[in-house]
């Protein structure tokens, strides 16, 4: 419980209509979730405004409501708060609720298209390596320190943030890493956050149905870095021409990170296989367990955020090496037949063209049989796009259904189509079926073949029409592989 006065510390509100001394119960911009004594945030959503639900709060129970338009009709009992955001006052409101956690931690936020949850869970599992206790937040799993905690989204609402966060706080965390989308960021999910460092991967096209332009996706990101407060860093990729962009009006120390240009942490892999490979990082090498360009950027931005609040560059170097790969992320399975697979999460057209990149250096022998869909109800624009790479990558390419949600998985297979010539499509093989698509892919392969299943990764689910059917395409391939 607390008092309304103190949630409104950081709260920059134009109007308080009704008693200042309300108690608050809990938050929350969900009036199905109101109860008694509930402060309520009317957001305006991509699907509802809330300010439409207003009144159903009040029923529930809440006492306070937060708003950018005041109902018509009042409530005398009811304390009515106009904002001009109330996006940012959610957060800022939440974070207050549970009393500032973030400023019991150190926070590093990690954002950009592709590498997030590999930096991220790196990044966690070192800093328990180095005896701490810590948090993470990512799109696979949540954890307060050893304790797992269902991932819902890459970045949770407001509410479900702060109290996530107040649980590794009270369970004595030191650090907490964290994944921040572009969603989070211009949802202002992370108002009320202090970060003390900021990571950068990379930015490709993603996220185009919400952010309907690359510059208002780009803009989203960059503001993370805008609101960075002065003490604290921000490690920047600087092979993307936009790490520069990213921290051009940043009050943070910046720090950069290369496997082509002179940075603070430059890199370069000496030796790849898919066991791993040799990394040199700032002339020091070391054995790790990942394996591309791609990683080889994702670990120099690890050693980069460890050694900014570490320092000790030889203990960070050793326990690098110690590194387990994150689920879903290039997981390799080998089959008794001499085909090798590897599960992977590229869902963009750069990381498919990374991961394709990658695999054709290490595969030199073999072919490379790729299976690949689309998400529905997301950015048709790359579809094309990412059907055209994965042909160009592969010696065969099996078109099939990702996540199809809400669409017809039949229009999302002709949509990616339309990015191959009339020659090329004669040559793909379309299945609707993801099974069967990645069974066909077996029965084609042959001693020193790759097969190539991408774009669900770590997803133990299909979701289709609403529902969500277990469906995991490593669990497919071992038994698929173990059988031929």
């Amino acid at each position: 419980m607390k008092q309304l006065d103190e949630l409104l510390e950081y709260v920059d509100y134009k109007q308080l209509i009704g008693p200042r001394n309300a108690n608050v119960s809990n938050i929350t911009a969900n009036s199905r979730l109101a109860e008694a004594g509930s402060l309520f945030v009317a957001v305006k959503g991509t699907q509802a405004d809330g300010h439409a639900y207003i009144d159903k709060a009040i029923e529930q129970g809440a006492k306070v409501i937060v708003c950018e338009t005041l109902p018509a009709e009042r409530n005398p009992e009811v304390t009515y708060i106009v904002t001009s955001d109330s996006q940012d006052a959610l957060g800022n409101i939440a974070a207050a609720f549970y009393n500032y956690p973030s400023e019991k931690m150190i926070m590093v936020g990690v954002t950009g298209t592709n590498g997030k949850t590999t930096i991220a869970t790196l990044l966690y599992q070192l800093f328990r390596q180095l005896g701490h206790k810590v948090g993470l937040l990512s799109t696979v799993c949540n954890y307060i320190d050893n304790q797992a905690v269902p991932s819902t989204h890459t970045t949770p609402d407001a509410v479900q943030l702060q109290a996530l966060l107040a649980q590794m706080a009270d369970a004595g965390c030191r650090y907490a890493f964290m994944e921040v989308s572009s969603h989070a960021i211009d949802q202002k999910r992370i108002a009320g956050i202090c970060f003390d460092g900021a990571i950068f991967t990379n930015i490709t096209r993603d996220h185009l149905d919400y952010h309907k332009t690359f510059q208002g996706y780009l803009d989203a990101k960059k503001r993370f870095f805008d609101t960075l407060p002065p003490h604290a860093f921000a490690v920047v990729n600087i092979d993307d021409k936009n790490g520069k962009i990213m921290v051009q009006n940043t009050q943070a120390n910046v720090y950069s990170y290369s496997v082509k240009s002179p940075a603070d942490f430059k890199g370069k892999i000496m030796e790849e296989s898919l066991e791993g490979m040799l990394l040199q990082i700032n002339g020091k090498e070391v054995a790790v367990r990942l394996v591309g360009d791609f990683n080889a950027l994702n670990l120099l931005a690890v050693y980069g955020a460890t050694f900014l609040l570490h320092s000790h560059a030889d203990e960070i170097l050793r326990l690098m090496s110690t590194l387990a790969p994150v689920a879903g992320r290039l997981d390799t399975i080998y089959g008794n037949n001499g085909v090798t697979a590897v599960v992977d999460y590229a869902h963009t057209p750069d990381a498919v063209a990374n991961t394709l990149e990658t695999l054709k250096k290490i595969n030199k022998k073999g072919r490379i049989i790729t299976v690949i869909g689309c998400g529905g109800n997301r950015d048709k624009g790359k579809r094309p796009e990412m059907a055209k790479i994965a042909y160009k990558g592969s010696q065969q390419l099996v078109i099939t259904s990702d996540n199809p949600r809400n669409e017809k998985p039949e229009d999302i297979i002709n949509d990616m189509m339309q990015g191959l010539s009339k020659e090329e499509q004669n040559e793909v093989i379309c299945i609707e079926n993801r099974e069967q698509a990645i069974k066909t892919a077996c029965k084609l392969a042959k001693a020193g073949d790759l097969i190539l299943v991408a774009g669900k990764g770590h997803e133990n689910y299909q979701e289709i029409e609403g529902v969500k059917h277990p469906f995991d395409d490593k669990k497919i391939l071992e038994n698929l592989l173990k059988d031929l």
